[in-house]
């Protein structure tokens, strides 16, 4: 069942009901205390100030003080219970796009840059999450109205019909006025998101782009996507100020109507002097409940943009779908690819017995990404299968799979935290720890493997990440244990180590390495050549050394 922007904005209200709840009615008392406050000084009017009776004056002072102090009150605690409300549905969007983002399925051609997915998960989860609190202020302005009207039928039949009849018409075509308000806040979103995804792939990008001498295409990028984005926020501003404006227009006239027809009441003698008073009080009091429309209007109006493309990435259909078949318990981890097509992938089968240490090497990055993606079910095969101990991946839920299957990717993230931190997880973190060469990172930082890692790794050096990296993938004792391309930035010496220690660590587990690293490869009981997205050697390294497509992708 697809999710709608509706639906992500009716869950997100029903998930807070109980604190939307009490605010409204706190914040209606607010407001019905604001409005019964012209009542009160026309009946001081003409109970206290006309008689010239000083307790009279006196009590009604009182209950005038007592009133003051209930809607006060009423106001904080009613703000408190939003402000809630709001923050909550916004945590709880937070979440639920995180699980999404995160569940073991992926999603399905998702072109959606990371950076636009941080500012779904913030800027438009908070403008969801802003609805919860603004709308019992939308309650709190409809019970003012009520009391207003209530009073003012209490003076004059006429003045009471005027404020219920004028009413729904005014909501009318505030919720009209708001439509051009809501379509340009989604497009405000949607630009504004795509800039931010485009900035942090920029950032993360920066070496490379240096490197190969980029920055110029890489600022002019940017630059077009930063004024395609202030072109939408601008005429977002020009709806919102539109809006703002048509509305405090109506309000104006509807007030100056209700002032107007006081006024001639009280010159006909139908009303009393303090009615006029409290007539002309709460005219001017109308102008805080239809303010508070406004403000309602144009944030539901962005809040329903937001929970749109909210429900994008919520709705989006996973990459592989859930499988009924199983793995059995202990794995074996016997990896048989039989005619894989996928992408830069044609027919390839080949097998990584169990407790094998198999390297591939592939000619075409493309090819190595498709076979990586394939291996760990990111992705299912377009035809062909990949099966572990005779059971086809795509048949089994990707959850399971990523169990028995641990691919390491090149660009692995570390976290932040401690260097033993990122390791210590699995249960042989000593051991991968010496088999990656991080004792010799450990040794070259102040605190050893207490040091603390910033966000991503980024106050470690490259090959330093890298090897932490590996040692994490290590300590998992995964099965079946693919790694790609673990040791690019490591130098060759280091290399050397790593390799026999990853071979002596992994005996027993199946261990596919997806490289072009000679040292690595050496370490490999087999090897298996992809070129062109096929097969097209397979033996030990020493064997396939002397092929020149082989020398060209590892010895060059």
């Amino acid at each position: 069942m697809s999710t709608t922007g509706r639906q992500v904005l009716r869950r997100s209200i029903a998930g807070q009901r109980r604190s939307v709840a009490l605010a409204a009615l706190l914040t209606a008392g607010h407001q019905g205390g604001e409005a019964l406050v012209p009542v009160v000084i026309g009946v001081v009017i003409d109970q206290a100030v006309a008689n010239g009776s000083v307790s009279t004056l006196l009590l009604w002072l009182a209950v005038l003080g007592v009133l003051f102090a209930a809607l006060s009150t009423s106001y904080r605690l009613g703000a408190r219970f939003g402000e809630r409300a709001a923050e909550r549905a916004a945590h709880d969007l937070r979440l639920d796009l995180g699980r999404r983002v995160l569940h073991p399925g992926g999603v399905a051609g998702s072109g959606t840059l990371a950076g636009e997915l941080v500012s779904i998960a913030t800027s438009d989860a908070k403008r969801v999450g802003t609805v919860n609190g603004v709308l019992p202020f939308g309650v709190a302005g409809l019970a003012g109205l009520l009391v207003s009207a209530v009073a003012l039928l209490t003076m004059s039949l006429p003045l009471g019909l005027l404020v219920l009849l004028g009413t729904p018409p005014m909501l009318y075509l505030a919720h009209l006025i708001g439509k051009p308000l809501e379509r340009r806040s989604e497009a405000e979103q949607e630009r504004s998101a795509f800039a931010s995804g485009v900035a942090t792939d920029l950032v993360a990008g920066l070496r490379v782009l240096k490197g190969v001498g980029a920055e110029r295409a890489a600022v002019d990028r940017y630059r077009r996507t930063s004024q395609d984005s202030l072109r939408a926020t601008l005429r977002a501003a020009r709806a919102q100020a539109w809006h703002n404006g048509a509305l405090l227009a109506l309000t104006g006239i509807f007030i100056a109507v209700v002032a107007l027809v006081g006024g001639n009441l009280a010159a006909a003698g139908d009303i009393s002097v303090g009615d006029l008073v409290a007539a002309v009080g709460l005219a001017q009091y109308l102008i805080t409940p239809f303010s508070i429309f406004s403000w309602v209007n144009g944030e539901l109006a962005q809040g329903r943009a937001s929970a749109a493309r909210i429900a994008g990435v919520l709705d989006a259909p996973p990459a592989v779908g859930a499988g009924e078949a199983t793995l059995p318990t202990p794995a074996a981890g016997h990896v048989r690819l039989s005619a894989l097509s996928r992408g830069a992938l044609r027919d390839v089968a080949f097998e990584a017995r169990p407790g094998e240490l198999l390297g591939v090497v592939a000619t075409d990055p493309a090819a190595a990404t498709d076979l990586l993606d394939c291996l760990g079910r990111a992705a299912d095969p377009a035809g062909g299968s990949v099966s572990v101990d005779s059971v086809d991946l795509s048949t089994v839920d990707p959850g399971r799979v990523r169990e028995v299957v641990l691919v390491a990717a090149h660009d692995a993230d570390l976290f932040a935290g401690t260097v033993a931190d990122n390791v210590t997880s699995g249960p042989l973190a000593a051991e991968a720890m010496a088999a990656a060469a991080v004792d010799e990172v450990a040794s070259a930082l102040p605190d050893g493997a207490a040091t603390a890692v910033t966000e991503r790794g980024r106050s470690l050096s490259g090959g330093q990440r890298q090897r932490v990296a590996l040692a994490r993938a290590l300590a998992a004792d995964a099965p079946v244990l693919v790694l790609h391309d673990p040791t690019t930035a490591v130098d060759t010496v280091t290399e050397a180590r790593i390799a026999a220690g990853l071979a002596e660590l992994r005996r027993g587990r199946t261990t596919i390495l997806v490289t072009t690293s000679p040292a690595l490869l050496a370490a490999a009981d087999r090897v298996v050549l992809l070129d062109d997205g096929r097969v097209a050697g397979e033996g030990r390294h020493a064997e396939l050394a002397g092929r020149p497509d082989y020398r060209a992708a590892v010895l060059a």
